[in-house]
């Protein structure tokens, strides 16, 4: 009997193994075409792919109603399970546009690290009128051909900034720019020469127009006078903290306040740096604000509500 009990677990387990096997032998080569083809599309393909391996309507309902694949939207599907990653869903909403359609503005500006996550709604950008899919910004517009960025279509990170200056807020752009520079994903020339005629070229033009000429040392004493206008404490200026030394210090309110000019942060190198720098600081429990020259010198008072903020 003892013996009886310990081949049964054995025998059942080989025939759950048959069986697995049996199955795997009868998916029909369209599925597994389609799941390739998902690997490469964050987990996403449209009826005319799916169509083009060999599925009829028939069989793609069946396949809807088993929960083997699930709409997005009209024509665009998930396959195995509907959690995708975000970058599976800006490629589901350029898919569901269309040919030629490409991942722009915003969300362009979102995918190419120029600006940060926002959680809203997805733009995107289509030769012809048509009608946008739940969730999906659709902007009607001539465009040239885009670029693939982790598999997504998108608009080049020149006509990303040219659209960006039409249509969002002045900071945003600017940050924008500026990362953009920093990357050296653009040149102004092409900038401003793709940027021509359009709506946001005068913005363009104006944050991109020369740095203020200051030395460090003016900086800081800009720096000074405004926070001395503004009543704010005084800060302690060059020390060193966490290993680097900072532009200003206010110890007491672990706030460190960094003084940005383009001409010295426009190399990948410098970037990843201040990147490095700022996440040491942090982690020994420091602020970081950085303020660029530009700001410093034309919008003080935009520099001093922060810092008060800050301070506070």
């Amino acid at each position: 009997m003892n013996d009886e009990r310990r081949v049964q677990p054995v025998e059942a387990a080989q025939h759950a193994t048959d069986r697995r096997r049996r199955n795997a032998r009868h998916v029909a080569p369209a599925d597994r075409a389609i799941a390739a083809l998902a690997a490469t599309q964050h987990g996403v393909v449209t009826r005319d792919q799916v169509v083009a391996l060999g599925l009829t309507r028939h069989a793609i309902a069946h396949r809807v109603t088993t929960g083997r694949m699930h709409t997005l939207h009209r024509g665009v599907y998930a396959v195995g399970h509907p959690g995708l990653s975000v970058h599976g869903r800006r490629l589901a909403a350029v898919l569901a546009c269309g040919d030629r359609a490409l991942l722009s503005h915003r969300s362009a500006a979102v995918l190419h690290g120029l600006l940060p996550e926002d959680g809203g709604r997805f733009h995107v950008t289509v030769p012809m009128r048509r009608r946008p899919p739940a969730g999906v910004i659709v902007h009607r517009s001539r465009i040239a051909a885009g670029v693939r960025r982790d598999a997504i279509p998108v608009t080049t990170p020149a006509r990303t900034l040219v659209d960006l200056a039409a249509t969002a807020a002045e900071r945003d752009v600017a940050r924008a720019v500026e990362e953009a520079r920093l990357l050296q994903l653009v040149t102004d020339a092409e900038l401003l020469r793709l940027a021509r005629d359009k709506r946001g070229a005068p913005l363009l033009r104006e944050l991109l127009a020369d740095e203020p000429s200051l030395t460090r040392s003016e900086a800081e004493r800009l720096l000074l006078a405004l926070v001395r206008r503004a009543g704010l404490p005084r800060p302690q200026t060059n020390v060193r903290v966490a290993g680097h030394e900072v532009d200003a210090l206010w110890p007491s309110h672990r706030l460190v306040v960094e003084v940005d000019g383009f001409a010295f942060h426009s190399s990948r190198e410098a970037f990843e740096r201040d990147r490095e720098r700022d996440a040491d600081l942090q982690a020994h429990g420091l602020r970081v604000i950085r303020v660029t020259w530009r700001r410093l010198v034309e919008r003080p008072e935009s520099v001093a509500a922060l810092l008060g903020a800050a301070l506070r």
